[in-house]
């Protein structure tokens, strides 16, 4: 997973840097990352400080930290929580990716296993937020685990590389053999191997190889179980393992539990009918791991970056926590993809594509799941179920996930055979070698990559201002993880004007504006075209198909624990747009550890189309719609 490197020359850096690299753990935040932008070394020294202040191996820090974020200080929404190159993790009880709008939050001890980030701000004594965003901190944080980690295995912190193997097995924190010591022995094979980066920050990290062979006794003592390598889901032809994800409940309250809920998908009427494409910011193992502890997330397939091998956790059945959407959660299943967001091209591997692909096609046959663009959604792509929630919705698997390539893997390309040429049906498909748009991160502009998306704007020119969502307090920018004015591969829409160049679609209420010379960025689309009835101004757009209050009468569950979202937008008179149904609205009532007589499936008279609406999804209401012939 490396490079065999050369010995790294010394830079020479000015007094004043030195100076503050001595006194770095009393630098502020802002000071630290201005820091971090102006020198390309300040990574790499901030590695030798933090490994001679711990007395850590160097090249064991560096290994783990390159596993776990490929030495880049992710600032995403990371699905387990994990911050900075360290990946340090803070869990919050705030069932937020279930999607159910609970309001309470449980109270995780913060010396929890799994947050190793309050873990590791309590050794260094900082503040658990200067680790998250102080990329030295960070590191410092994770030196300090590993010490104690060290201490725990072999009783000392040894100056041999090879004695710190039980330490690097428990900064997994898995509790599987096999995922804990695969991760152990890649940090080691990268310590033989070496390794070279320059980050996405300009960064230029290096890390020389060692001829060290770990000392695996140093990890016999560590309760480790054995993952069963029967009763997975997969087809043939892949490399797969079940490892449960937890199912536990967390107090005297039947309602505090996690990390998923039990159903019987779809024979009790419930239909999976999505496919959720995520990444992890981060590992597999970390994924794995976190899914295995109280961390209220879970998916139901977990893909490997460098090999694309794949780990079930939940049940197809059951219903994972992972879109952030209770509606999607009780009808899709989630894939993680090892990786961040961000860099996903460093990430998104052939192998992983290839395995993902086979596992859609399999599921799609044994459950009917049509393979298309409104049915294999991206994350990113999922609405929240209230305004509120809209803008804290995630942004992965973002710009640099080939759709592209993807849907011609699993057999159903997006090309012109597909549309219909005489309909204003417009589907995005740039050539994604050729696109390169540019996009901001932060206050950095990233390098041009090839990438699913285009940019939308309020004028045909590339002078005029990106459009903005409403909910997006950082809208109309280009940012990378600005979703609000950007339309991926594979998305239809209706074509409402062309002037030179560019074409403008109905786009989250707006008239959207992208370059498209000769139409390059786009096919012919197909599908259901629906516009605001006759009499209505405007009509809301939803986050979820939820049935009408009527349909729980006679249920027995209470107002509170129905089902209920709120407008997130409203389409206007005259707009149109491409719609897929319509279908019977639904809700599953899961609220309760291990109590299925509890769990109910509610099922509406409403019914409800799902459009593209904006880069998201959205529903409206057949019965506030009317077809549109071309």
């Amino acid at each position: 997973m490396g490079v065999n490197v050369g010995k790294l020359a010394r830079l020479s850096i000015i007094s004043l840097i030195s100076i503050s690299l001595i006194l770095l753990s009393m630098k502020t935040i802002e000071e630290s990352a201005n820091a971090s932008e102006k020198d390309t070394d300040f990574l790499q020294q901030a590695f030798a400080e933090a490994a001679e202040e711990f007395n850590v191996p160097q090249s064991v820090l560096m290994a783990v930290s390159y596993h776990q974020s490929r030495w880049d200080n992710h600032e995403g929404q990371s699905e387990v929580g994990g911050h900075g190159v360290m990946n340090l993790v803070q869990i919050e009880g705030n069932h937020d990716a279930s999607g159910k709008n609970n309001t309470t939050t449980e109270e995780i001890d913060e010396d929890s296993s799994v947050n190793t980030l309050n873990q590791a701000a309590k050794l260094i004594d900082v503040d658990p937020n200067e680790l998250k965003n102080d990329p030295a901190q960070n590191i410092r944080g994770g030196a300090a685990l590993l010490a104690k980690y060290a201490e725990e295995t072999v009783g000392e912190v040894s100056t041999n590389p090879a004695d710190w193997y039980g330490a690097v097995v428990k900064y997994s924190s898995s509790d599987v053999r096999g995922v804990a010591e695969t991760f152990a022995d890649e940090v080691y094979k990268t310590i033989q191997n070496g390794a070279k980066r320059t980050t996405m920050n300009q960064q230029e990290v290096i890390l020389q190889a060692e001829n060290v062979v770990p000392n695996k006794d140093t990890a016999k003592n560590i309760p480790l179980r054995n993952a069963k390598k029967t009763g997975a889901d997969c087809p043939n032809g892949v490399e797969c393992t079940f490892i449960p994800a937890l199912y536990e409940q967390f107090s005297s309250d039947p309602g505090s539990y996690g990390n998923y809920d039990i159903a019987e998908r779809p024979n009790d009427g419930l239909d999976i009918r999505y496919i959720i494409i995520h990444d992890i910011e981060g590992t597999a193992e970390s994924a794995i791991a976190h899914f295995r502890n109280r961390s209220y997330v879970s998916a139901h397939y977990v893909l490997d970056s460098e090999t694309g091998a794949i780990t079930q956790m939940l049940r197809n059945e059951d219903v994972g926590w992972h879109a952030g959407n209770w509606y999607f959660n009780a009808h899709s299943i989630g894939f993680e993809h090892e990786g961040v967001a961000v860099e996903g091209y460093d990430w998104y591997s052939e192998q992983m594509y290839r395995s993902s692909a086979k596992l859609i096609k399999y599921l799609a046959e044994k459950y009917d799941i049509p393979i298309d663009r409104q049915h294999i959604l991206g994350h990113d792509e999922v609405p929240g179920l209230t305004p509120a929630r809209q803008s804290a919705m995630h942004w992965d698997p973002g710009a640099y996930w080939d759709w592209s390539h993807f849907f011609n893997l699993l057999g159903e390309p997006i090309n012109p055979s597909k549309g219909d040429k005489d309909s204003n049906i417009v589907t995005i498909n740039p050539n994604y070698k050729q696109n390169k748009p540019t996009f901001t991160y932060g206050s950095q502009t990233l390098d041009p990559k090839p990438a699913s998306l285009i940019q939308l704007y309020t004028e045909p020119s590339f002078d005029a201002k990106p459009i903005k969502d409403p909910h997006l307090r950082y809208g109309g920018s280009l940012q990378i993880n600005d979703w609000g004015n950007k339309a991926a591969i594979g998305q239809s829409f209706y074509q409402v004007d062309l002037e030179g160049d560019w074409t403008a679609i109905w786009y989250g209420g707006q008239k959207a504006w992208f370059h498209n010379p000769k139409g390059k960025n786009t096919v012919p689309g197909s599908g259901k075209l629906v516009t605001p009835k006759a009499g209505f101004d405007k009509i809301p757009v939803y986050g979820a198909a939820y049935p009408e209050d009527e349909a729980y009468e006679g249920t027995g569950i209470e107002d509170w624990a129905k089902g209920s979202t709120a407008p997130l937008y409203h389409i206007p008179e005259g707009q149109i747009y491409v719609a897929t149904g319509p279908f019977q609205s639904s809700y599953y009532h899961a609220k309760y550890f291990n109590d299925p007589d509890t769990n109910q499936v509610v099922l509406g008279e409403d019914e409800y189309y799902q459009i593209f609406f904006n880069h998201r999804v959205g529903f409206v209401k057949a019965s506030e719609v009317e077809l549109v012939n071309e």
